[in-house]
């Protein structure tokens, strides 16, 4: 993974709201309507978010119906994760082994 999409996921990330969708979605697919529900905020905020989670690529977004469903990219949630393990600090671990 890139720096830039690394930032780019990091500042999605930056947002409580956005933090308690990815964590709702790491449970399972949910319709717009229940995340409306569990996280009390507007239709055009609840936009607004899944707008920024979708263009980072941790989010995807597909219709069933007439209702907007969301799904986490386990693939891309993982890249993103093992990308900010492998940034450790030399100084700390150096510090740990003496």
């Amino acid at each position: 993974m890139s720096i830039e999409e690394l930032a780019q996921i990091a500042k999605a990330l930056s947002d409580t709201n956005r933090l308690n969708i990815i964590k709702m979605l790491t449970k399972g697919r949910l319709c717009a309507c229940e995340l409306l529900e569990k996280l009390e905020v507007t239709q055009p905020t609840l936009s607004h978010h899944m707008k920024i989670l979708c263009e980072c690529g941790l989010v995807f977004a597909f219709k069933e119906g007439k209702w907007q469903h969301y799904d986490i990219n386990c693939e891309r949630f993982k890249e993103f994760k093992e990308s900010i393990n492998a940034i450790s600090c030399l100084k700390c671990e150096h510090k740990e082994r003496n």
